[in-house]
């Protein structure tokens, strides 16, 4: 069955309650995140609904029981529904504005991978608009900004100067836009797709996230919510049966046993709904990611731990009555699972990732290794040597060259050799995921040995005493990688879109699946989860 769940990509404050109306004023008692007309929107909601229903009668209804002509009418209205809405886009998109709005409402919907043929011919008007001449066309800062993202985030390299009409001869944003909340909060959401030496959309940001701040004491509490959260969560940042029939939750009972949370990294990286079999492949190496780092961190001493990594290294079956009992179950499980992937692979795709698959393995289980001996033997890495290393032991790596494969495209010797080398694409989203880790609110919640932290290592080795400082480098640290990573997806390479926005995606679930509060644990991916899978529920 193809699961239908939204992206995590749309968990963000354009979720909350909003006015159903567009404006283009700007004016602060009008925010609009991303929403249509009722016409539209209906439509929208009608579409999400029908997925859902569709999702609980195949659920449900089971032959011979159940009608086969119910699911079929089914079927037969959702392709009706499909083909109106397309239409309509195509429609719409003849409007400047209303066309980027209504791609940004299927994309927070997660219901846009319908809808990818209409998305691309609106971008493609869009982005001569944007470039035939910036200032020809004197749209308002909230279509501006709101053109800007969505081009970028599809890959189209707009260039920055199309903010120059509202800054003055010194780079700064005229303060005259401190009323328009509207614009703040998408030129705030543009500034997040910047890469290196793109000045004015650092001052964006800056000038964008100051005013949004100081609004929130003006605004009635649902508006100033919606601020909160895109500020806490950019758009651009923030997309089981067969563990328990494994039984390793029994056999390595020191190891996380969280197979829900790994599951939801797969909705990150495979959004399309007929990605079933990629999404439970996915999962299955995302808990041995965990498991691993488990056996490493908590359980394992030295001497194991370097046996074991070397058998990994050298993948050898034979080697493995050198280990103990649960060293030997997780070697034996995680073959099994890395052959059966291959398999998969091969039989959808027509080529064999298992070399590449057991060479990111190796690379994990050494990473780990290097902290391992590190923390046992009391050393004190350089800040900067303990992120090489930890980029690595991010487990960043290991899951993207599983998604490269899982979704067989563009697949060639150059592409190969280029994810068996951690190219840019991915040392940038691990660099992202390391930090925020490491950051003091990431402890996670069942996890008591031996661990590192970049800001401990960087105070330490700087003696810097103040640990705001010291956790305002690493932030600075991950917006730098972040603008290494928009430009990876917007520069020219041989990698796929699909396989550009998991990578984003990966990176946009850290700050879900790392936010940990005082209770060391994660509220916010649990108010997701819940109304993820309960409170949109429907009854049949």
């Amino acid at each position: 069955m193809a699961f239908c769940f939204p992206a995590f990509s749309s968990f963000s404050s354009y979720n909350l309650n909003v006015p159903r109306k567009i404006s283009k004023t700007g004016k602060p008692n009008l925010i609009l995140r991303g929403s249509l007309s009722n016409n539209y929107e209906k439509q929208s909601d009608a579409l999400e609904k029908d997925t859902v229903l569709k999702s609980n009668l195949v659920k449900h209804l089971k032959h011979p029981m159940g009608h086969p002509s119910v699911i079929e009418d089914i079927h037969v209205e959702h392709a009706r529904k499909l083909k109106a809405f397309k239409h309509m886009i195509g429609r719409v998109g003849e409007d400047s504005f209303e066309g980027l709005a209504i791609i940004d409402a299927v994309q927070r919907l997660s219901i846009d991978y319908h809808f990818q043929d209409e998305i691309q011919q609106i971008l493609r008007r869009q982005y001569v608009i944007s470039t035939s001449d910036p200032f020809q066309h004197h749209h308002c800062l909230q279509e501006t900004s709101l053109r800007f993202r969505l081009l970028r985030q599809e890959g189209f390299n707009v260039p920055t100067d199309v903010f120059n009409r509202f800054t003055n001869k010194d780079g700064k944003f005229n303060q005259r836009l401190k009323e328009d909340i509207n614009g703040l909060l998408d030129l705030y959401e543009a500034s997040q797709l910047c890469v290196q030496g793109e000045d004015v959309l650092d001052e964006a940001r800056q000038f964008s996230s100051k005013l949004l701040n100081d609004s929130m004491t003006k605004l009635v509490d649902y508006q100033a919510e919606i601020v909160r959260n895109t500020l806490s969560y950019p758009y651009h940042r923030t997309l089981a049966r067969w563990w328990k029939d494994l039984g390793l939750a029994n056999k390595l009972k020191f190891a996380r046993d969280q197979p829900l949370k790994w599951y939801l990294w797969s909705l990150a990286c495979f959004t399309d709904a007929d990605m079933s079999w990629q999404r439970i492949e996915f999962t299955k190496a995302v808990s041995f990611i965990y498991i691993i780092d488990d056996i490493f961190d908590v359980y394992g001493t030295l001497d194991e731990l370097t046996i074991f990594t070397d058998i990994v290294k050298r993948w050898d079956h034979a080697a493995i009555d050198q280990l103990p009992d649960y060293m030997k179950i997780c070697f034996q499980v995680l073959d099994d699972v890395t052959n059966e992937i291959s398999y998969k692979v091969y039989k959808e795709h027509g080529f064999n990732p298992v070399h590449s698959l057991r060479k990111a393995w190796s690379s994990l289980c050494n990473a780990f290794l290097v902290e391992a001996k590190w923390f046992t033997g009391g050393s004190m890495p350089k800040a900067e040597e303990y992120l090489k290393n930890g980029i690595i032991s991010s487990g960043i790596h290991v899951v993207i060259v599983h998604v490269f494969f899982l979704l067989g495209q563009n697949v060639t010797e150059e592409t190969v050799q280029l994810i068996d080398n951690n190219p840019g694409i991915i040392s940038s989203t691990a660099t992202i995921l390391r930090l925020w880790d490491d950051l003091g609110s990431a402890k996670d919640e069942n996890q008591n040995g031996k661990d590192g932290s970049y800001v401990h290592y960087y105070m330490k080795e700087h003696q810097v005493s103040d640990v705001e400082a010291a956790e305002k480098h690493a932030m600075n640290k991950i917006s730098d990688a972040w603008k290494c990573l928009n430009k990876e997806c917007l520069s020219p390479n041989p990698f796929s879109s699909s396989f550009k926005r998991a990578s984003l995606n990966l990176a946009r679930m850290v700050p879900l699946m790392y936010s940990y509060d005082d209770n060391q644990s994660l509220p916010r991916l649990e108010k997701f989860v819940k109304s993820l899978l309960f409170e949109n529920e429907v009854t049949v």
